[in-house]
């Protein structure tokens, strides 16, 4: 039957042949091994990942090299507050109208970052690829059941959704999780779906059905290691939408005021009017917010890149 499935063409990762993969080690090894490769000889994706890499560093460090308490109120050597210094020495960013030092919040603040993107972008890509995996692999009423709940999912509009979930639940990290895992998955599963739809027809997956495999070992043994390039992708880009909405809700008054993060630094400037007197206090976390999805981003287009020949071909 192995025979068999090489001689008609079966596949079971990345368009690598089981028979090809044997030859390597195993397709686990030869599929990764080509993956890293490809997005480390892609410059933008590689300063992408150091940037990513350099967040996670602050979200794990960032209490430790801290170099000052971010609620700590400084005085100026005359005895007066420090209250909106430009950025100095001892206080790179500058501080804020409270005398607190911005440069300490935007390195705590990368925790919240760093947690909020990667939880919910795990979260959402979980729940849509499983729902795609099912949903086109069985087809009939249970396409439909899971491709309605999308369809009601795309008709909820987000922001309302948000204020009431976290007016009911309360503020925090945590519970902007849960708002994002609950309705950010839809995109993910609809095009996981029209995926599955193609590779259900392919031979090697007829093949696993003669040989007697069950639905389950067919869809995660053999569609689901094709589909996995779409999962990578859908990771990163979730990654840099997440952190951008943590910001956005944050900013809005839905964050948890007792951690420090950027959007709370954001929100917090803009009601002491720091956008006329405090360029120092804005500039730094709208920065920060933009090299983090910036930098999922440009992950992203490489797996993309990396997961499409066309796309690779007509890049490299």
């Amino acid at each position: 039957m192995k025979d068999s499935t090489q001689r008609r063409g079966g596949v079971s990762a990345g368009g690598l042949a089981e028979g090809r993969g044997q030859e390597k080690g195993s397709w686990r090894e030869s599929w990764w091994g080509t993956q890293l490769r490809a997005l480390l000889n892609d410059g933008p994706a590689l300063m992408g990942l150091f940037t990513l890499l350099l967040f996670f560093f602050l979200a794990i460090f960032g209490p430790y090299i801290v170099p000052h308490d971010p609620l700590m109120i400084h005085d100026l050597p005359d005895g007066r507050l420090a209250s909106s210094q430009p950025p100095s020495l001892i206080h790179w960013f500058g501080t804020t109208t409270y005398a607190r030092d911005v440069f300490s919040q935007i390195i705590i603040g990368a925790r919240v970052a760093v947690i909020v993107g990667f939880l919910s972008a795990i979260a959402t890509v979980f729940v849509g690829t499983n729902v795609g995996l099912w949903a086109g692999y069985r087809g009939g009423w249970v396409d439909d059941v899971l491709m309605r709940i999308v369809d009601i999912t795309y008709g909820i509009p987000f922001l309302p959704f948000a204020i009431i979930l976290v007016s009911l639940l309360g503020s925090g990290m945590w519970n902007v999780i849960l708002v994002i895992a609950l309705l950010f998955w839809r995109s993910t599963a609809r095009v996981i779906r029209a995926q599955v739809l193609s590779l259900k027809e392919r031979p090697f997956v007829w093949s696993a059905k003669a040989a007697g495999a069950s639905d389950f070992h067919i869809v995660y043994r053999h569609i689901m290691p094709n589909v996995l390039p779409l999962v990578l992708l859908y990771t990163a880009l979730g990654i840099g939408s997440s952190v951008l909405t943590e910001a956005g809700l944050s900013f809005l008054g839905f964050g948890n005021p007792d951690q420090f993060s950027w959007g709370i630094t954001l929100r917090q400037a803009f009601q002491a009017g720091a956008a006329r007197t405090a360029w120092w206090w804005i500039v730094p976390p709208g920065v920060a917010i933009s090299l983090f999805v910036v930098a999922a981003y440009v992950v992203g287009r490489s797996i993309e890149t990396i997961a499409d020949p066309r796309l690779r071909d007509r890049t490299y």
